[in-house]
């Protein structure tokens, strides 16, 4: 019993490590100024394009496997969404998104059930005590539910089903459904931020990006997906 603690100990630094190495060069090594300029972005938009047009299936698969590793590293979801669906529009974005994004958080999920189910119940249990009747009567259903509210960081959010045992099964499913929503929504506000960047040669202004029918529609997609979100509050989150 002893020797397996040892072990999850020595697996838990090892994944830390990695993460601490991954956020340093991200944040030390790279130029992310750079990278962010319109410039740059436009400068460099149609040889990402050609590049992904002459070798589809491989950036395809690329994309998936660095989300994973994203998510897998405690990435933030949304800018990694966004740039699916820049390079490959709304809907490719989208499966991308939830594809990458849902075998991220159930490893994540396993890593953490096996490692630190005891840490996170004893630091959250509390906090998040009134949802463990509810994922025990409905598992997948509330998983879908507690996906599509979120409400949380997404760091956290992967966690708390550590503490109510959700099988993995129901949480890669629930994950896959209830996330879809929201990556579809991020998908088309990446692929409209890449329409507005080939139809103009300078930057546009504020009031030009907003009133572009491919930006203003998926935030009021956002804002109906909020509304939506609220009255699944009221509905299923009171006491």
């Amino acid at each position: 019993m002893q020797s397996m603690k040892n072990i999850k100990i020595w697996i838990a630094l090892f994944y830390l490590l990695i993460l601490i190495v991954f956020l340093y060069f991200l944040f030390s090594k790279l130029n992310i100024g750079d990278g962010t300029t319109y410039d740059f972005i436009k400068s460099n938009r149609e040889y990402l394009f050609s590049f992904k047009d002459q070798n589809f299936v491989l950036v395809f698969f690329y994309c998936v496997i660095i989300g994973i590793l994203w998510i897998l590293l405690q990435g933030f979801g949304s800018p990694f969404v966004m740039a699916a669906g820049f390079l490959f529009g709304p809907y490719l974005g989208t499966v991308i998104g939830v594809i990458s994004m849902s075998i991220g958080a159930t490893l994540i999920y396993t890593f953490a059930n096996f490692f630190f189910k005891d840490f996170i119940k004893e630091k959250f249990l509390k906090r998040f005590k009134n949802l463990e009747s509810r994922f025990r009567n409905k598992e997948l259903t509330y998983m879908i539910i507690y996906r599509v509210i979120g409400g949380t960081p997404l760091q956290l959010q992967n966690l708390i089903p550590c503490m109510f045992s959700v099988r993995v099964k129901n949480y890669f499913i629930g994950t896959f459904v209830g996330f879809i929503p929201q990556i579809f929504i991020m998908a088309n506000l990446g692929s409209g931020l890449e329409k507005q960047i080939e139809k103009n040669t300078e930057l546009p202004s504020f009031t030009q990006i907003i009133t572009s029918y491919e930006i203003y529609m998926p935030i009021l997609g956002f804002l109906l997906l909020l509304l939506l979100v609220l009255i699944i509050k009221n509905l299923y989150y009171k006491n």
